[in-house]
């Protein structure tokens, strides 16, 4: 990789400018400065001393901006580097994520499976993310030997996308590969949920992990995920005279600060109050035994429908707007930042209400 300083006489004055030259591409920056070209005085030869001075000082920060990726020159050294192990290191950067950190180790699970060797990021291009979907959506299997569902394929090949426009922010890539790859499209995902006659079945049974079932309850009396129970500490629930109960916490999936106001009956399901700083649900853990035990749980109560934790965040929302709570109303407390988000919510209450007319019949 070169700069160099040149110049080129034009309209009766010598302009300065700077090649840059690197693996056989080349281009130019004039920098609008210029030289006498006969100078005649001690002023005229001082000026352009000082004139070439400043160009030249410009060429030598331009070869070091150009020696760390900058002017869209990247290091061959990084771009044959391994996609696997940066993908890697990004994955264990979202650790304090159970959800997003799994989903992203998965991700890798499946680039490892798919690349048999340790691809790099030069081996990245439009053939290489064509068969990349194709080995999601066709070849790729669970831990129990399925399929992967449409929306997993979408989130898996989505981190792989994301991997990369981090790479071209790390000036490893110039650009990103995907640009001109069209991505898995996303199916809507059946969102279930408990009904207010199912709530109180599972708030009259015994749960294995008592945690968990004053965990859940509470999070389909408050719409909170799991990661923000997790983490709640008594210092986040507060009360007013003119407020009532509410929790002031910051979203951990958002960053996004909430005050969620909270029912009387949202707060019978809590433990007596301790420390600001303990947590509100101590020994709450996500696990794979855990998830079983709650779906046993379901079962004890009469409840068939295949329920996991975050299928009390969907309980909240159609609860709310079954109630008649408007739209924009749940989608704030639920902290959407898109009513589109919120929107899904309604059209399960449109097909509860086909339902509900189709059930008188005069059968005549």
């Amino acid at each position: 990789m070169k700069v160099t300083l040149r110049q080129r006489e034009k309209s009766g004055k010598i302009s300065l400018y700077i090649d840059y030259y690197h693996e056989g591409k080349r281009k130019y920056e004039y920098l609008r400065l210029y030289l006498k070209p006969k100078p005649r005085t001690p002023e005229d030869r001082e000026m352009n001393k000082q004139t070439l001075q400043l160009a030249e000082n410009i060429r030598s920060k331009r070869q070091l901006e150009l020696q760390n990726g900058i002017y869209g020159f990247i290091n061959s050294e990084r771009i044959k580097s391994s996609f696997l192990t940066y993908f890697e290191a990004l994955a264990e950067k979202r650790k304090e994520s159970n959800g997003n950190y799994g989903n992203w180790m998965s991700a890798l699970k499946h680039l490892r499976k798919f690349s048999k060797a340790n691809v790099k990021f030069s081996d990245i291009n439009k053939e290489w993310l064509e068969g990349l979907k194709n080995y999601l959506i066709h070849e790729a299997k669970t831990k129990h030997n399925q399929n992967l569902s449409k929306n997993s394929c979408v989130s898996y090949y989505n981190k792989i996308i994301a991997a990369l426009n981090q790479a071209v922010k790390d000036d490893i890539l110039p650009k990103n590969p995907s640009y001109n790859v069209d991505g898995i499209k996303e199916v809507e995902s059946k969102r279930e949920f408990l009904t207010l006659e199912e709530v109180k079945k599972i708030v009259k049974t015994e749960c294995e992990v008592p945690i968990m079932k004053q965990a859940f309850i509470f999070s389909c009396l408050t719409g909170l995920r799991f990661s923000d129970i997790e983490k709640l500490t008594w210092s986040e629930i507060q009360y007013s005279n003119e407020n009532g109960n509410y929790i002031r916490f910051r979203q951990k999936k958002t960053k996004g600060q909430e005050t969620l106001p909270i029912s009387e009956d949202a707060i019978s399901f809590l433990e007596e109050r301790a420390t600001a700083d303990e947590k509100v649900f101590t020994g709450l853990v996500y696990s794979d035994t855990n998830n079983n035990k709650l779906r046993h749980w379901m079962i004890r109560s009469g409840i068939e429908k295949d329920i996991t934790f975050h299928c009390a965040r969907h309980t909240y929302a159609t609860l709310q707007l079954t109630l008649g709570t408007d739209i924009y109303t749940v989608s704030k407390l639920l902290g959407h930042k898109s009513l589109r988000t919120t929107e899904v919510y309604a059209k399960i209450i449109d097909e509860k209400k086909r339902k509900a007319a189709n059930t008188i019949k005069l059968n005549l």
